[in-house]
């Protein structure tokens, strides 16, 4: 069995099921209006285009953002925003299940406004992402349950003890802040779409639940007027629950305790909020074994000569390995077809997370 493979999207159009709000303008005016704020930057690699035989191949590079090595704090600081509002005097207590990121990044930002978090994490979550979050003064409690279970989890002891749960996938009554979520990853393509020289042809994004996916898409869909972008939406192997949904046509949750170096691409349900988005706009959906992303975060380090370095963490590089794999191994040239990638492409992607040790384990 090949280390990516692929299904086609039906394009089925299901815009009643997508109940996203369109408040870009207000998303994007919030974040430029915080202190830490500063663009990305969006990276070109000729030189990997080039060998590559693409027009273009451009990385939104979100190991800068907010100095946290990932996009995580636009979702949380714009939800938090909308939960305190006027409220400014209260202390608050925010609670979530995270596999690194999102718990990072909402500890940062309870922290910096002056209120609590408490952080639930999966059964076999790393040392060194629990010391990331505990660095910014929350507690972190690791569950021995998978992580949607202890999603559920962490949604129950929010709610016995009155505390306020900022989950970045939604629960059935958590849909406002976790729409709001969503839509604080929307500032992330904004900038891209304003920084690239070329209008892209393919835009690829990794998912776990699928809410960056999903923000990133519903910009897309409501932002480009004249030709939109092809969409790929990737996954890992061990745990593809929107591949596996929209290869069945019904929604799959992958149970169990699975695993993949891709710890945040590690959630066996998706977001059901996002989901009929993905499903409806997504041309291409993959699914990559833990080898594709060791691949992209190697050309990370290593770049093609000319190209600049950056740092690609686990969940970040998997986009990255899949262009590299697909466009230069023969044994994916039907794929690559079937892609529609060739000498006029301009390929879109993003590295959500850097390297959290400035050189992983993994590449050891």
């Amino acid at each position: 069995m090949q280390a990516i493979e692929l299904w086609l999207g039906g394009l089925i159009e299901d815009d009643e099921a997508i109940h996203l709000p369109q408040n870009f303008d207000e998303v994007y005016a919030f974040h430029k209006s915080m202190d830490a704020y500063a663009e990305t930057p969006l990276i070109e690699l000729k030189s990997l285009a080039s060998t590559l035989n693409v027009k273009g191949i451009f990385v939104k590079d979100e190991s800068h953002r907010f100095g946290l090595n990932a996009f995580k704090g636009l979702g949380v600081s714009y939800a938090l925003d909308k939960i305190i509002g006027a409220n400014k005097g209260k202390t608050y207590t925010f609670v979530s299940c995270t596999d690194g990121n999102h718990g990072k990044a909402l500890a940062w930002r309870a922290n910096q406004l002056g209120h609590k978090a408490v952080i639930f994490m999966p059964k076999g979550s790393e040392r060194r992402r629990v010391e990331a979050i505990e660095a910014h003064s929350a507690e972190v409690i690791v569950t021995e349950m998978n992580y949607d279970d202890t999603v559920r989890h962490a949604a129950s002891y929010a709610r016995e003890n009155g505390y306020y749960l900022v989950q970045d996938t939604a629960l059935p009554d958590n849909v406002e802040t976790a729409n709001d979520i969503v839509m604080g990853y929307t500032t992330m393509v904004r900038e891209a779409i304003h920084q690239i020289t070329i209008q892209p042809t393919h835009v690829f994004l990794q998912a776990g639940v699928g809410s960056m996916a999903g923000g990133v898409i519903w910009f897309l869909c409501n932002q480009i007027t004249d030709m939109m972008p092809q969409i790929g939406v990737i996954e890992s192997s061990e745990v593809a629950c929107i591949y596996e949904s929209v290869k069945r046509g019904r929604v799959i949750s992958i149970g169990g305790e699975p695993f993949t170096i891709m710890a945040g691409l590690n959630c066996g349900e998706a977001n059901f909020i996002t989901y009929p988005l993905l499903k409806a706009k997504g041309n291409y959906f993959l699914k990559c074994r833990d080898e594709i992303t060791v691949t992209g975060m190697r050309r990370a380090r290593n770049p093609v000569e000319g190209d600049v370095a950056f740092s690609a963490g686990e969940s970040g590089a998997v986009g990255l390995g899949l262009i590299e794999e697909v466009l230069s191994n023969p044994e994916y040239e039907t794929m690559k077809r079937q892609l529609n990638l060739d000498e006029n492409s301009v390929i879109l992607i993003f590295n959500t997370e850097g390297d959290l040790e400035n050189g992983s384990n993994v590449l050891k």
